[in-house]
């Protein structure tokens, strides 16, 4: 097995769990505990935050944010200036701005998970407490303020469905959620011959 390359600018916190063959290029900060699997690429300037979890074979492009609570999973790709955010309330200092507040997670601290296989564009923005399905693409520049399904292509601010893709990354669907397939179409990939069973969207949230 291949020892993980570790440029000599990276700063790797104690408890940091690098798996076989990961590269972690110039200046990147990860904290303590958090862990990569095999074969991983982290490029430079991304920050992973303590006890972050990522799985094998994920690319992390430059100045990618990653905040605690994330859990990403194999085969991920996050590109270049992307940012997680897990608070739901985000302030500096209590009500009355007498002390800063903690910056370790709290009760509005939300978890966001990154399922296999997704990817996410440059720039992007991704919301707190959200689920990003199995094979989803993101489009750069998307802000993404809700949960996505498997295979959806979302796009914008907020990011919106406008197509299916397959695991290869093609497109097998292109529209909206007004026309979206019904869960359990099966759309047929002509790039590489695979089959995408479409899960369908979610519920619409309740309004308040």
């Amino acid at each position: 097995m291949t020892a993980p390359r570790i440029d000599p600018t990276a700063l790797i916190e104690a408890d940091v769990a690098i798996g076989a063959g990961t590269s972690v290029w110039d200046h990147v900060h990860i904290r303590r505990g958090a862990s990569l699997g095999v074969d991983c690429i982290v490029g430079e300037k991304t920050y992973i935050a303590y006890g972050v979890r990522i799985g094998n074979r994920c690319k992390l492009n430059a100045c990618v944010y990653v905040c605690a609570e994330v859990v990403i999973e194999d085969g991920v790709m996050i590109a270049a200036h992307t940012v997680f955010t897990n608070d739901r309330f985000p302030r500096a200092c209590d009500p009355d701005l007498t002390s800063l507040l903690t910056s370790a997670p709290t009760d509005a601290t939300l978890t966001t998970t990154v399922r296999r296989g997704a990817t996410i564009g440059a720039n992007c923005t991704i919301g707190p407490g959200l689920e990003l399905g199995e094979f989803c693409m993101i489009g750069m520049g998307s802000v993404v303020t809700r949960s996505v399904p498997p295979h959806a292509l979302v796009l914008g601010n907020p990011a919106r469905l406008c197509g299916i893709v397959c695991r290869c990354g093609e497109p097998v669907w292109r529209g909206d959620a007004a026309t979206a397939p019904p869960a359990g179409s099966r759309l047929p990939c002509r790039h590489c011959q695979r089959e995408v069973t479409w899960s369908g969207l979610p519920p619409a949230a309740p309004a308040h």
